[in-house]
């Protein structure tokens, strides 16, 4: 990786880069992805069905698109015992973090005849989508379908593509019945993201969609977005090490390669105020690349998105990292907690050498599925917020209205919604 002196070009030139990598900029797909949701629309299971036999490969009935009990015991026999072990772990950490995210309804009354208040309600149905063939990630299926467990939505719908001989990957599949999906249907990519925004004769249309995918499933949703509600448009992983001489170089060397693993866009930068730190990790991350399985994806993802950038001092760093707003921001410092106070752009902070991001990916409890490509400047982590609604409660009685209606009317009046004034002044005519 190449090491360079931070200053305003070299900041503005990797900001650029970086937002190249968005699913906004991949126009040329969108008229694909229209085709197939329009589609899949029009003709329901006849569509999604000839997509999922061209896609992947998989000839399937519409009866044989939802996953039975029988394949999901069949699932348990294939993955080991001491994964599903874990799975459960990991559940009650996720599950206790997102418990205490629970919104609950207040109402505020008052002696003058008004009660103002919120109502909260769970969305009725939400659709999870998880990647299937060499993306199977069951933490994802975790991550996705507990806040959605919590926050009361009704009916949670998965669906993952199929493999060439119509089955889902058991670790997927595990970890949806673990985390309480229920039902699973075997369909993929847009034609999946088509089925759950509109519904077909097998597949119920749903209020919410989530969960990663690739470029076909993100510009797919951003297209059904309005129809129904999403979480976000995911662009590829990221992290951002803030460091200072006091970290270990060969831990700050094996966090970087751990994002920049998952595919060639994905970015890994460190920023520290130490040239001699960051010649070192340099150092370790050659050596990390004749170990890993995956150094050709990784050396790849490094020659277009690595970044090791030295700062002047720790307040540069810390500009330069809220500048980036990165999905994961790791801070390996003397004083993290001080350094973290001062970040205000970041999906999930990662504080002290032994909190490494692998951590939030699978155990911790904190969601992993986090705004990417500098939406962390206005965008959350997942949470149990995105399957609830809010609806305001007003309530005045006469004795309440009386003294204020008259303000009501000459305000309808002064935006000429005469209207308005009215069913104001209907109430005290006499």
């Amino acid at each position: 990786m190449k090491i360079q002196k931070i200053d305003k070009e070299s900041i503005n030139t990797i900001l650029t880069d970086l937002l190249k990598r968005s699913p906004n900029n991949y126009g040329q797909y969108a008229a694909i992805v229209a085709d197939v949701v329009n589609d899949v629309k029009e003709h329901g299971d006849q569509a999604v069905l000839s997509y999922t036999k061209k896609f992947d490969g998989c000839d399937l009935l519409p009866e044989q698109m939802m996953v039975t009990e029988a394949e999901i015991k069949e699932a348990y026999e294939m993955v080991d015992d001491d994964l599903v072990e874990i799975i459960r772990k990991a559940l009650v950490n996720i599950r206790e973090y997102h418990e205490k995210q629970k919104q609950y309804s207040w109402f505020d009354s008052k002696p003058n005849g008004t009660m103002l208040g919120q109502k909260i309600t769970a969305l009725e149905s939400c659709g999870v989508y998880v990647p299937g063939g060499k993306a199977a990630y069951p933490s994802s299926v975790l991550m996705n379908i507990v806040p959605a467990k919590v926050a009361g939505v009704e009916k949670i719908v998965m669906v993952t593509p199929p493999g060439k001989d119509g089955k889902v990957n058991p670790n997927t599949l595990v970890a949806a019945h673990e985390a309480g999906a229920d039902v699973v249907y075997k369909v993929g990519g847009s034609q999946a993201i088509a089925a759950l925004a509109y519904g077909t004769e097998t597949i119920p249309k749903v209020d919410k969609i989530v969960g990663p995918g690739n470029i076909y499933v993100a510009l797919a949703k951003k297209q059904v977005y309005g129809n129904v509600s999403i979480d976000s448009i995911a662009g590829p992983s990221e992290i951002l090490v803030l460091a200072d001489e006091t970290a270990n170089p060969r831990f700050v060397a094996a966090d970087l390669l751990s994002q920049a693993e998952h595919d060639e866009l994905a970015s890994a930068i460190l920023v520290t105020t130490s040239e001699a730190l960051a010649e070192k990790v340099a150092g370790e991350i050659e050596g990390f690349l004749k170990e890993l399985s995956r150094s050709e994806i990784i050396s790849k993802s490094l020659e277009n998105f690595g970044h090791i950038l030295v700062a002047e001092d720790m307040d540069q760093a810390i500009e330069t990292a809220n500048a980036v707003a990165s999905e994961h921001l790791e801070i390996v410092t003397a004083n993290p907690f001080d350094v973290m106070t001062k970040i205000k752009n970041a999906g999930a902070i990662f504080i002290g050498e032994y909190s490494s991001e692998p951590l939030g990916d699978y155990f911790a409890g904190p969601n992993h599925v986090l705004p990417t490509n500098g939406t962390a400047k206005f965008f959350s982590p997942l949470s149990v917020d995105d399957f609830i609604k809010k609806s305001s409660i007003i309530y005045y009685s006469k004795e309440a209205l009386e003294p204020i209606h008259k303000d009501i009317i000459s305000f309808a009046e002064a935006e000429r919604l005469t209207a308005h004034a009215n069913s104001i002044k209907v109430r005290f005519e006499d």
